[in-house]
């Protein structure tokens, strides 16, 4: 008997269902601690004086903490489990977003915001392998969906604290506020370490021992290390291809808009920056409508025609916005690439393990991440030149890359709806 197995007859359906709600919870931490910014570097930028250049590495410092937090999370998950693992990298956040919004000077800040980007690299992979190794084969897929949903949940959340409280008590308290992130602590304080990692451990004895009995012997966890290298080989190497351009694009557009949406949102309509911040709101809560729709579609239409579809709609729409005159044509133009931006995200997520076998999902996945990271460092620096100058290019830019990326799914993606992947 497989360990998969095993934990479907060991942990329950209520518990799986509770382990959800506090594991989402978390990654609504980890998406507010990541999406807060635009809502605060118009201010800090001007109460700094801060140039674009600088405004961007501030921006950007977030995610080369979480480039360091995501390669660093399997070593530690591996060394002191999953459970403790995903404790570390919370309080990481959560301390030095906190300490994010008592700094003083600018290289403090960008220290600050590295270290609580380290935090949630790590947390948000280990908050997923918490789930993943917690739940039944039967649940896996549908409940890391919906893990996945709440990251929309939670950059709406912080947005509306931003736009209200924060507004009227300052930049600062978008910051602040974290410190209730300690309290999603108490819940999983209550939650055991995932049966998978105990069994791989520590062995049968032990898992029984915290679990309960088991009938039957189970199989040796396998340990298979896939180079990188191994995926770029002849039978791999299309499936590589999208992988790279899709998470790249798809993460570049993301932080690219709305890194400096507030700013974009001031440059192109001239409003003030608090309406500027409403409009950012806005377009955040496009987000959870894109990300649904694709759960529907993926199932519907299939992996590969959906994701085209999308990826061309979304660089069609970033193509339409310089064209488009008044504040309300702009603000839906901007609704409808948000829409279709998360739509993408949420079809990645879910393609990318479907492409490749079980030995390489692992390595694909952090191949993925890192090239998601990766552009995330550079998009914020990209809006920032742009922004004052001509967005109109850098809408054009992003749309071609859109283009690209919906036909290299088009020419070099493979349908995995209903695909068994060994």
């Amino acid at each position: 008997m497989k360990i998969d197995e095993v934990v479907g007859k060991l942990v329950t359906r209520k518990h799986q269902k509770r382990l959800l709600l506090v594991t989402s919870i978390l990654w609504m931490i980890g998406a507010a601690g990541v999406m807060v910014m635009p809502f605060a570097i118009p201010d800090i930028s001007k109460e700094w004086a801060l140039s674009t250049t600088l405004s961007s590495s501030l921006i950007s410092s977030v995610f080369l903490g979480m480039l360091v937090g995501a390669l660093s999370s399997g070593l530690v998950l591996d060394y002191v489990g999953r459970k403790v693992g995903t404790i570390i990298y919370l309080l990481i956040s959560v301390i030095f977003t906190v300490f994010f919004g008592i700094s003083i000077s600018y290289n403090t800040a960008m220290f600050l915001r590295f270290l609580s980007g380290v935090g949630y690299g790590g947390l948000l992979p280990a908050v997923n392998t918490y789930l993943s190794e917690y739940t039944s084969i039967k649940l896996r897929g549908r409940y890391l969906v919906l893990l996945e949903a709440s990251w929309a949940i939670g950059s709406i959340l912080i947005a509306l604290f931003a736009v209200t409280i924060g507004e009227k008590l300052g930049w600062r308290w978008n910051f602040y506020i974290f410190i209730l992130g300690i309290f999603s602590l108490i819940p999983l304080s209550f939650e055991r370490e995932t049966p998978k990692y105990i069994f791989k451990k520590y062995g049968k004895k032990k898992l029984e021992e915290i679990f309960g009995r088991v009938k039957g012997e189970i199989e040796p966890i396998e340990e298979v290390k896939i180079t990188y290298k191994a995926l770029f080989s002849k039978s791999h190497i299309k499936k590589t291809i999208v992988v790279i351009v899709s998470w790249f694009v798809v993460s570049f557009v993301y932080y690219a808009l709305f890194s400096w949406a507030p700013k974009i949102f001031v440059a192109q309509l001239g409003i003030t920056i608090t309406k500027a911040k409403w409009f950012t709101f806005y377009i955040y809560l496009a987000q959870l409508p894109g990300y649904l729709s694709v759960a529907y579609l993926i199932e519907k239409w299939g992996r590969k025609p959906t994701l085209t579809t999308y990826f061309i709609a979304m660089g069609l729409s970033a193509l339409l916005l310089p064209f488009v005159s008044g504040n309300i044509s702009f603000l839906i133009i901007m609704l409808i690439i948000s829409f279709f931006t998360l739509g993408v995200w949420g079809l990645v997520y879910a393609y990318t393990p479907e492409l490749f076998p079980t030995s390489f999902r692992g390595t694909a996945n952090g191949l993925a991440g890192s090239i998601a990271r990766i552009a995330g460092i550079i998009a914020p620096y990209f809006t920032g030149y742009f922004v004052d100058k001509s967005i109109f290019i850098a809408l054009l830019i992003i749309a071609i890359l859109a283009g690209v990326s919906g036909i290299t799914v088009l020419l070099l993606g493979k349908e995995t709806k209903e695909m068994s992947v060994n």
